[in-house]
C-alpha cells in the first residue's frame, strides 16, 4: 500500500536568506539577490555585471572549523541547509533504523572552482602539490556523503545529476523511496556554488548569461527584454517523512509531496523542445499521480530562467498540460529573486512552493515590466498574491532535455 509523504522540516542557504523565515521573507518583500560581480577581468572581457551570491554565510554555524576546510563550498552549503532542516523537523529521527533514513542531494556541477585553483597548482608547481583532499572535495555526490556521516543516515544515498533539474530529481526520487515504502525519512534537496572565472566564461559564451548591470532588470523571467539568467549559488534540503510517522511524533507539517514526474525531450543539448510536449507530461504525470486533474492546480512555480527560448517553451508547455486551465493557474518564477541557482535552484524552489501551499500566498515575478505575447499567463506581475494555494506545481527543465516536476498539495489530514 502506498504511503503519504510530507515535509517536516527544510533548510535553505540562497541568496536572500539563509534561513527559512529570512528566505519567505525576502520573497514576500520582493528583495533581490544580485550583486555585482568582483573580477573585474570578466567585466572587461565579457561584460558581466551581476550575479547571486549567497551573502553572510558562516560555515562554522553548524559545522566544525577543521571539517569546513576540507569540504567544497557546495558541500558546506548541503550540510548546513540539512542540519538546519533537521532542526526544523524537530528530530533526529533516532528511532528510525537507519537503513530506512536517506540522503539523497542533486548537484549539478560540483567542485568547479576547485578543480580550477588545483589545476593552476598542477600547472604551475607539478602534480605533487596537488592537495589530498582534491578528488573528494571536488566530487559531486560528496554533499549526500556528507550529509549522511553527520546524520548517521545509511539508507539509500546518492547524487542525482541532470544540470538544472537535478534537484527537483532528488526530492521525487525520495518521495517515491518512502512513498513505495523503501524508507521512513529522506534528507533530499541540491546544492551548488561555481560562481568564478570559469562557469561564467561558458556560460556567457553560450549566450546564456544576463549582461544587465541593473539588478531590477537583470533577472526578468517572461518579460520581452529578458536576455539571459543571473548565475546563483545556494542549497535547499527537506526532511521529507512518512506521514504516520510523522504524525505519531506530532510534528509540524509544512505540505504534501503527492507526485512527480519525469521526462526527458530527447531534442537538444542546451535548448528545450520548442513543441514542449516533454515537459508538459512532466506536468501531467505528477498531478495525475497525486490524484489530481488540471484545474486542481492552483500554482505553478515555473523554471522561469529570463532566457529567451526557456521561458516561451516553458509557457506552451504549460498550455499543453494545463489546456484552457492554464489561463487561470498563477505563476510566478522565483528565479527573479534569486538567480538561478543550477543543481540547487529546483530544492529552493520546491521550498517556496511548500511555504507557498501552507501560508496561501504567491510572490511576485520580481522586475516584470514588458509582456511577451509568447508568454501570456499570468505570471503574478502585480505584487504579491494573496490566494489559496491547495495545489502547485513546481517545474526545472535541465541541459540534455531533462523535465522534473514534483506535485505538493496543502496537507489534508
Amino acid at each position: 500500500m502506498s504511503k503519504r509523504v510530507v515535509i517536516t522540516g527544510m533548510g535553505v542557504v540562497s541568496p536572500i536568506g539563509n534561513t527559512i523565515d529570512e528566505f519567505y521573507g525576502s520573497l514576500k518583500s520582493g528583495k533581490l539577490g544580485f550583486s555585482p560581480l568582483q573580477c573585474e577581468k570578466l567585466k572587461e572581457d565579457f561584460d558581466i555585471k551581476l550575479v547571486a551570491s549567497v551573502n553572510d554565510f558562516d560555515p562554522e554555524k553548524n559545522i566544525d572549523k577543521k571539517e569546513a576546510k576540507r569540504m567544497d563550498r557546495f558541500t558546506q552549503f548541503a550540510l548546513s541547509a540539512a542540519l538546519d532542516a533537521l532542526k526544523d523537523s524537530g528530530s533526529r529521527f533516532e528511532d528510525v533504523d537507519p537503513y530506512r533514513a536517506g540522503v539523497i542531494c542533486g548537484v549539478g556541477i560540483g567542485g568547479l572552482n576547485l578543480t580550477c585553483s588545483e589545476h593552476s597548482k598542477y600547472m604551475e608547481k607539478g602534480p605533487d602539490r596537488i592537495s589530498v583532499f582534491f578528488i573528494p572535495m571536488m566530487i559531486g555526490n560528496m554533499a549526500a556523503g556528507t550529509v549522511s556521516m553527520k546524520t548517521g543516515f545509511k539508507g539509500a544515498n546518492y547524487c542525482t545529476t541532470t544540470a538544472c533539474a537535478s534537484s527537483t530529481h532528488a526530492i521525487g526520487e525520495a518521495f517515491r523511496k518512502i512513498k513505495d515504502g523503501y524508507l521512513d525519512v529522506c534528507l533530499a534537496g541540491g546544492s551548488e556554488s561555481c560562481i568564478g572565472e570559469f562557469a561564467l566564461g561558458g556560460f556567457n559564451n553560450m549566450k546564456a548569461l544576463s549582461r544587465s548591470g541593473d539588478p531590477e532588470r537583470c533577472s526578468v523571467p517572461f518579460d520581452a527584454e529578458r536576455n539571459g539568467f543571473v548565475l546563483g549559488e545556494g542549497s535547499g534540503m527537506l526532511v521529507l517523512e512518512e506521514l504516520e510517522h510523522a504524525k505519531a511524533r506530532g510534528a509540524k507539517i509544512y505540505a504534501e509531496v503527492a507526485g512527480y514526474g519525469a521526462t526527458c525531450d530527447a531534442y537538444h543539448m542546451t535548448s528545450p523542445s520548442p513543441e514542449g510536449e516533454a515537459a508538459a507530461q512532466g506536468m501531467i504525470l505528477a498531478y495525475t499521480e497525486a490524484g489530481l486533474k488540471a484545474e486542481d492546480i492552483d500554482y505553478i512555480n515555473a523554471h522561469g530562467t529570463s532566457t529567451g527560448l526557456n521561458d516561451k517553451y516553458e509557457t506552451k508547455a504549460i498550455k499543453i498540460a494545463l489546456g484552457d486551465h492554464a489561463y487561470k493557474t498563477v505563476i510566478n518564477s522565483t528565479k527573479s529573486q534569486t538567480g538561478h541557482l543550477l543543481g540547487a535552484a529546483g530544492a529552493v524552489e520546491a521550498i517556496a512552493t511548500a511555504l507557498f501551499c501552507k501560508n496561501d500566498y504567491v510572490s511576485a515575478t520580481a522586475g516584470y515590466k514588458v509582456p511577451d505575447p509568447e508568454c501570456d499567463l499570468d505570471y503574478c506581475t502585480e505584487g504579491g498574491r494573496n490566494m489559496t494555494v491547495n495545489a502547485a506545481l513546481s517545474n526545472s527543465l535541465g541541459f540534455g532535455g531533462h523535465n522534473a516536476t514534483i506535485c505538493v498539495k496543502k496537507y489534508v489530514d
